[in-house]
């Protein structure tokens, strides 16, 4: 069974984030680029598209997006090493298929691969596109993140057939129970507070700063990447990252 397609949001009155000329190109490559990866009949095996994403690692580079990692040395929705040399950032939706799809196939094989050994560093951005249960279960994401237990709560509901069965509040307390969430009453609290609200309102409108019309986006090393891609995508990004931050050092110490 083919995984749903996502959509994207009603033209939003959101302006780009000021990051300068660059910025706003880049915005207009990761919006052309989430309409390719969620268009009818586009499938993310397209070898054009994946071409477009993989082509000379420089070209799409943006210092400018590269400043939004590392937000937080002690970020509760982030894993890895915070001085790892590449980083991702995943603006996601918990009500995305697709993005469960990447979470399932993809995001655990790059934990293993990359996270593990200090390369990578992945950051999430809460991104709700799809209404009320998706800025809810954005909320509790958070919440369940404030008792150091989000990736546990990411991983419930990214399971297969956890989508289907909603996010209302029951649900999510029960996703909370199931990520091992030891206070399930300030789960609770939390999840509906100002400052649940507050965080989640932040990644949302830094998502679409930078142009994210679609989930799931991402920045590698700020680069833009719109959609579920494929490993082979995300591993020949993130080495080309990697290389490219450590001749960068290496530049640094011989000028010493």
């Amino acid at each position: 069974m083919p995984t749903p397609k996502t959509s994207s949001p009603k033209p939003s009155v959101r302006k780009p984030l000021l990051y300068g000329t660059g910025v706003v190109l880049a915005a207009a490559l990761l919006g052309y680029a989430s309409y390719r990866a969620t268009a009818p009949d586009h499938s993310a095996s397209d070898s054009s598209y994946v071409a477009e994403v993989t082509a000379d690692p420089d070209a799409g580079v943006y210092p400018e997006l590269a400043k939004l990692a590392r937000r937080d040395p002690g970020d509760k929705l982030a894993q890895g090493r915070a001085d790892a040399p590449v980083v991702l950032i995943e603006y996601a939706d918990f009500r995305c298929g697709y993005c469960g799809k990447f979470a399932r196939d993809t995001e655990s094989a790059l934990v293993k691969k990359y996270v593990g050994n200090g390369t990578l560093r992945i950051e999430w951005r809460n991104f709700p596109i799809f209404g009320a249960e998706s800025e809810a279960a954005a909320r509790a994401a958070w919440a369940a993140g404030q008792q150091g237990r989000f990736w546990q709560f990411h991983a419930a509901a990214y399971a297969e057939g956890a989508k289907e069965k909603g996010f209302g509040k029951a649900r999510l307390r029960a996703l909370a129970r199931q990520a091992g969430v030891a206070d399930l009453d300030r789960f609770t609290r939390d999840a509906d507070s100002a400052a649940a609200s507050a965080a989640v309102s932040k990644d949302q409108e830094q998502g679409y700063g930078i142009g994210a019309t679609s989930t799931p986006s991402f920045l590698i090393n700020g680069r833009p990447i719109a959609g579920a891609q494929s490993m082979e995508v995300f591993t020949q990004v993130i080495d080309a990252a990697a290389e490219r931050a450590a001749n960068t050092k290496d530049a640094k110490g011989a000028d010493k």
